[in-house]
């Protein structure tokens, strides 16, 4: 039997609504500053998502746009003018940034409370003390997902393919955190025999930007499998999950399109949110 469609576009309706409803409540609009440097297609169009959604929920938005052939300096300035103002709440700066530009130095120079992407190292800090703070969107809207079809987590195995900041090793703190309790492994490509090790996950998460890497042969019956990759080939976008094989073995598994994608949208308007009450308090 084929497995549950986690649908991730509907959980973040759902996320939207909420966010929605508090904004209401708030009596004032949170603001959501975007920086977008170059002209990548790819990069416009996510921007343009963004802040849609943005004020779909009642968050004002301010777009920075600046050429690729912006410097150091100027970009750091931008970012100090917004860490300034007292109308935003969050910062997004689109990564990845074009040319010689130093991305972490970027990350670094807004203030930690105005990181909704959080990746600052101070929010990350926070997440390896289980301490609260704003966490990076997709491993947020990962978590989210597994609560909302009620997927069991504690005390079972979870595998997570992938190691990167963004994604992976969030995510394996936020699943073995106390209260949520799933006992993690992490997998990456020197792992020995990386489908064996697959093969235990109770939830398995592929994360690692390999297309159709993930097959039936790495998935444990009736397994949950999360999949975060965003590959385009010829045959169009694809996961990193082979999904037509795999899903006649998984219980449950995320489509891409239409799986962790959305949530990613949709954790970063909660993150402004979370950073515009702690900052108004």
């Amino acid at each position: 039997m084929s497995a549950l469609i986690l649908d991730g576009k509907a959980v973040a309706a759902a996320v939207k609504a909420e966010v929605a409803e508090a904004v209401g409540k708030l009596g004032y609009s949170p603001g959501l500053a975007t920086v977008l440097v170059g002209d990548d297609p790819a990069s416009r169009t996510y921007v343009r998502g963004k802040r849609s959604d943005a004020a779909e929920v009642g968050i004002e938005s301010f777009h920075n746009e600046l050429g690729a052939d912006v410097s150091q300096e100027d970009l750091e300035q931008l970012i100090d003018r917004l860490n300034a103002d007292e109308s935003v709440d969050g910062i997004l700066v689109q990564l990845p940034l074009p040319g010689d530009l130093d991305s972490e130095r970027i990350v670094e120079r807004i203030t930690p409370g105005k990181d909704v992407d959080g990746l600052h190292p101070h929010n990350l800090g926070l997440l390896v003390l289980d301490r609260p703070g704003l966490r990076p969107c997709t491993p947020s809207g990962i978590m989210r997902i597994l609560a909302h079809y009620d997927i069991p987590i504690s005390g079972v195995r979870a595998v997570i393919i992938g190691r990167s900041f963004l994604v992976g090793r969030p995510l394996a703190l936020m699943l073995a955190s106390r209260g949520v309790d799933a006992t993690v492994s992490v997998g990456h490509s020197r792992t020995k025999d990386l489908a064996a090790v697959a093969r235990e996950a109770d939830i398995l998460v592929a994360a690692v930007g390999s297309a159709e890497l993930v097959t039936a042969d790495f998935v444990k019956p009736g397994a949950t499998v999360i999949d975060v990759g965003i590959n385009r080939t010829e045959k169009g976008m694809v996961g990193d999950v082979d999904f037509d094989s795999v899903r006649e073995v998984a219980g449950a598994i995320t489509p891409v399109p239409g799986g962790v994608g959305p949530m990613t949208r949709a954790m970063l308007l909660v993150n402004t949110l979370t950073a515009a009450r702690a900052r108004r308090a």
